[in-house]
Order: C-alpha cells, then sequence, then structure tokens
C-alpha cells in the first residue's frame, strides 16, 4: 500500500531525527580531545552556543500553541538542546577565564533573548499563524546565522590549504542532514524550515569541495588524529 503525502512525510522526519542525532554526537572525538588534554585548545565555543539557542527556540516553535504539526521538529531539536548544553558545560570545565567569561555573558543573553520573545509571542500574539510568523521568523535568522557559522573555518582552510580542523564526517553528516530537513520541509511546505537548510545544503556541499581540494595539503601532527577525531562546528538542524 503507497504512503500517503503525509506518511512519506513523516517517515522522512524520522530519518531526519536519525542524522540529527548523529549529528549532534559528532563532535564527541572533539570532547575527548579536549579531555585528554585539559585544554580547549583552539577550538571555539561559538557553534555550540549559537546551537544551543537554535534548538531551544525551535523547540519553542514545535510548540502546538505555536505551530501545530512540528513535533518532529521539536522532539530532535529537544535532543539537541540537551546535548548541546551538555557540550557548552564540558567546554566551560576545561576553557581559561576569558573563555568562561564570554560564555557566562553568551548564555546570559541568550536566555534573555528567549525570555523576551516567549513573553511577546505569548502575550501580543493570539493565533498559531501569528505566533508561526514571528518565531518561525526568528528561527530562519538563528539558522542561518549558525549556518554562516563555519565559514571563519572555511575561510582558515582556504588560507592554510589544510582541512584540519574541518573533518570529513561532520562536514559529510552536515550536508545530508540539511538535505532531509529540506525535503521534509517541501513535501508539506513549511518555509521557515525550508530556507535555512537549503542554506545548509549549499554551505554542506562547499564544505566538502573544500575537503576534496585541500585533503591532500594537509599536514596532520603526529600526534592528531586523522580527521574523524577531529572537530569543527556543529550544527544544526532544522
Amino acid at each position: 500500500m503507497a504512503l500517503s503525502r503525509e506518511g512519506i512525510r513523516n517517515l522522512v522526519g524520522i530519518i531526519g531525527n536519525v542524522i540529527s542525532f548523529c549529528l549532534f554526537m559528532s563532535p564527541l572525538p572533539t570532547f575527548i580531545a579536549i579531555w585528554r588534554a585539559k585544554s580547549v585548545q583552539k577550538f571555539k565555543p561559538d557553534p555550540y552556543l549559537a546551537t544551543l539557542l537554535n534548538c531551544a527556540m525551535w523547540v519553542f516553535y514545535a510548540m502546538p500553541f505555536v505551530h501545530p504539526d512540528a513535533l518532529l521538529v521539536g522532539t530532535i531539536n529537544g535532543i539537541g538542546f540537551v546535548v548541546e548544553l551538555a557540550y557548552v558545560i564540558f567546554y566551560f570545565s576545561f576553557a581559561g577565564m576569558k573563555k568562561r567569561k564570554m560564555i557566562t555573558v553568551a548564555l546570559s543573553v541568550g536566555l534573555a533573548f528567549m525570555v523576551f520573545i516567549i513573553a511577546i509571542t505569548m502575550i501580543v500574539f493570539h493565533t498559531t499563524t501569528y505566533r508561526s510568523l514571528i518565531v518561525g521568523t526568528i528561527c530562519v535568522v538563528l539558522n542561518v546565522v549558525m549556518y554562516a557559522s563555519p565559514l571563519t573555518i572555511m575561510s582558515q582552510v582556504i588560507k592554510t590549504k589544510s582541512v584540519k580542523y574541518m573533518p570529513f564526517w561532520i562536514s559529510f553528516t552536515n550536508f545530508v542532514n540539511a538535505v532531509i530537513w529540506l525535503v521534509y520541509a517541501l513535501i508539506k511546505f513549511d518555509l521557515y524550515v525550508a530556507i535555512p537548510n537549503g542554506l545548509g545544503t549549499f554551505f554542506g556541499a562547499t564544505q566538502l569541495i573544500l575537503y576534496s581540494t585541500y585533503y591532500k595539503s594537509t599536514n596532520w601532527d603526529e600526534d592528531d588524529d586523522k580527521p574523524s577525531n577531529i572537530e569543527m562546528p556543529t550544527r544544526e538542524i532544522e
């Protein structure tokens, strides 16, 4: 029996959840390396902070009183929120004072922003149509920022002709994740999910092209693991 359009969409969403979960888990080798070195080294907390706020906002977007029929979006971002929060706490514990202050400020600003958006959405707007519009637009902006965060890494790759901090599997998973959620959004058109994942597909493909271009020119230190054990910015989802 052929699947209905809604059935296909749910199936794609489930696949997207699995891939997104793998994406959230992909930085684990980096945090193992941080634990072994007892230092965050040159890794930046920005991607984890951006993804944490992004997941929190998508969870709010998926609430039935904001945007009905977005359960799969909410579940994976809820998991992502917990995972990213754990990453931030772990990073904080091994970071220097300067980075700890930056993380504290970023978390405080993010929390204040969330409280403000939730309050405005629930008090001022009284229909899911308007709530979806406001929160969805903010989610798109945050997703664009999150997907654009690897641009600094990409510029570093071009400058140094090295993919040491842009491993293949994370780049590949980012790309596949964006493609799956783009398909999900197009089956039953959801503009707010489609726009950021369209951009994510583009940036993911660009990272893979850069990886194939500069892999041979990369010098791996003896103490470094192969690409799959070095981390770059995580990413997003939805």
